[in-house]
């Protein structure tokens, strides 16, 4: 009894231990994710990226965004104050002034969006999954939404926004803090100086700013691909179910296999009463042998067998009326050189043929 209870108790265990994820997820799996829009993915990267981009891009095109700004301002007090006020003019002012904002926002927009696409494909490659987009009655169940509240990947964001906010807020005061003395200047200077000092340190406060959660993000990707591991991975009853579906369960495949090798037998016994004779080792091997010259080039083997299949040849042709011959190495040699609708090999021809003339011998005799 107290043996039963051991078995039982480990047998127990070693099944909870079998339905643990502790396998890595198989290449299957993966692409079943992915397909679900399950993906290794930082949206830090891409939101970091995407500030750094654009300080750097207003930096790099700060002097041709401004010349067309100010162009775009003078432009209505220099042409536009004389104009007629009708519909047609103010569409065609609307329509010129819209062209002109698309071609100065034009290099930090393309920008922005080449650095977006570049950062996410270098993440997850090319992606379209429209998964995330179907409507799952499961997102809202309030006890699983209560859970996800207080989990660690929760905990794990909330711990990333302050340290966000930690960042942002050190590198704004240490800026700040070391401008101070021109911010006490500002009082005393000309607003284009005020302007370009203004400028200069949002930049660079920008750039800092960009940088710092690039360097966040780049650590927020690393945690999103360990938990993006943990979440996939499998245990070793998953893996054999993943098997066992590709390649197809074995019990059932032996069945299969097993039916069709005796279809197989089954259709090689109902040539064998058409068979011209049977050569025999004579209980090892039985070989059936049938030549029709008008549409044969050479005897053919209708059926072959050994030690019990041999027994069923034998006594099949002896119901049919078939003859059987014993030749000990002619029977073996046929067996095992030849298969079952194959012509005798070229060496072998004499002896079979010496068989075969002399059946036809005996049955014309027969007759």
């Amino acid at each position: 009894m107290g043996s039963e209870n051991l078995r039982l108790r480990y047998g127990i265990d070693l099944q909870m231990f079998a339905g643990e994820k502790t396998e890595k997820a198989t290449p299957k799996k993966r692409q079943e994710t992915r397909k679900k829009g399950q993906v290794a993915k930082s949206m830090e990267i891409s939101g970091a990226s995407i500030l750094l981009a654009a300080f750097l891009c207003l930096i790099f095109f700060g002097s041709y965004i401004r010349d067309h700004l100010v162009r775009l301002f003078t432009d209505v007090f220099i042409n536009r104050l004389s104009m007629d006020v009708t519909s047609d003019n103010v569409v065609m002012l609307l329509g010129e002034y819209g062209i002109q904002i698309l071609i100065l926002i034009a290099p930090l927009f393309i920008s922005v969006f080449v650095i977006a696409v570049v950062v996410n494909y270098m993440q997850v490659g090319f992606l379209l999954s429209g998964e995330s987009l179907k409507m799952k009655f499961s997102k809202l169940d309030p006890i699983k939404g209560f859970k996800n509240i207080f989990s660690l990947r929760s905990l794990v964001e909330f711990s990333k926004s302050i340290l966000k906010l930690s960042i942002i807020g050190y590198l704004v005061y240490t800026s700040l803090w070391g401008a101070r003395e021109g911010l006490s200047r500002l009082a005393a200077t000309s607003p284009d100086t005020i302007l370009h000092f203004t400028a200069d340190v949002t930049l660079w406060l920008g750039i800092k700013i960009g940088v710092g959660l690039l360097i966040l993000a780049v650590f927020d990707y690393i945690y999103q691909k360990y938990d993006y591991e943990k979440n996939i991975r499998m245990s070793k009853q998953d893996i054999k179910d993943e098997y066992k579906k590709m390649e197809g369960d074995p019990l059932i495949k032996g069945k299969i296999r097993e039916r069709q090798r005796r279809m197989a037998m089954q259709r090689m016994m109902q040539e064998v009463p058409k068979a011209d004779v049977i050569i025999t080792n004579p209980t090892h091997f039985a070989v059936a042998i049938k030549y029709d010259s008008s549409s044969m080039e050479a005897p053919q083997v209708l059926a072959k067998g050994q030690d019990y299949m041999a027994l069923k040849i034998k006594e099949i042709a002896k119901k049919n009326g078939v003859m059987t011959m014993e030749n000990k190495p002619l029977a073996r040699a046929l067996f095992q050189r030849t298969e079952i609708g194959d012509a005798i090999p070229g060496d072998m021809f004499q002896a079979v043929a010496e068989v075969l003339a002399y059946v036809y011998k005996l049955k014309g005799k027969a007759n």
